[in-house]
């Protein structure tokens, strides 16, 4: 997993988060003009790094501990916990139910294939809306002050990256080509 380091709309490094906190450091210590903002390249989250070196999991990450009483449940109650299996509600009208009884091995098995189909056909969606959201990220955390910064945003969630690309001809070259490295699906 990979990291870029910019001071203001410069990138002063990326790579290996081990490297780019190294990095941030030193530009930290050494007064480097501009905010200095670490981005994950698969996300474009920020990432938080205190000045003492250590690095703050993004929220959206931190898990609570389960409690033990959690755990015993989750052992005793419905579906195949040692598999990883748990039980959720879904909520469906009779018809659908009627529907999902009368298919060869019943309603579980064929909501697990439906779910299997519909990740394959929507997989080169689900990259692009991914990458646009981390574009959409760094832009505006980076940026919201750049002219046309909306009209770039709109091309970015139009799926147009030649418009965006084009509207942000004047922007400063390490914003442009990392905004647009972002919104181009892996």
């Amino acid at each position: 997993m990979t990291h870029s380091l910019f001071a203001g709309h410069r990138r002063l490094a990326a790579g290996p988060l081990e490297a780019v906190t190294a990095a941030f450091l030193a530009s930290a210590q050494a007064g480097e003009a501009g905010p200095l903002l670490v981005f994950d390249d698969a996300t474009g989250r920020q990432v938080d790094i205190d000045r003492s070196g250590s690095v703050a999991a993004p929220e959206s990450t931190q898990r609570p501990e389960a409690s033990p009483a959690t755990d015993d449940a989750a052992r005793r109650g419905p579906g195949r916990p040692r598999l990883g299996v748990v039980p959720r509600e879904v909520t469906l009208l009779p018809h659908h139910w009627e529907w999902l009884n009368a298919q060869p091995g019943g309603a579980s098995v064929t909501l697990r294939k439906l779910v299997e189909l519909a990740r394959k056909n929507g997989a080169s969606e689900e990259r692009a809306r991914l990458a646009r959201e981390a574009s959409y990220r760094f832009l505006h955390a980076v940026g919201g002050n750049l002219p046309d910064f909306e009209e770039v945003t709109r091309a970015l969630f139009a799926g147009d990256l030649v418009g965006m690309e084009s509207r942000m001809q004047a922007w400063p070259d390490d914003v442009r080509s990392y905004a647009l490295r972002l919104a181009t699906p892996a």
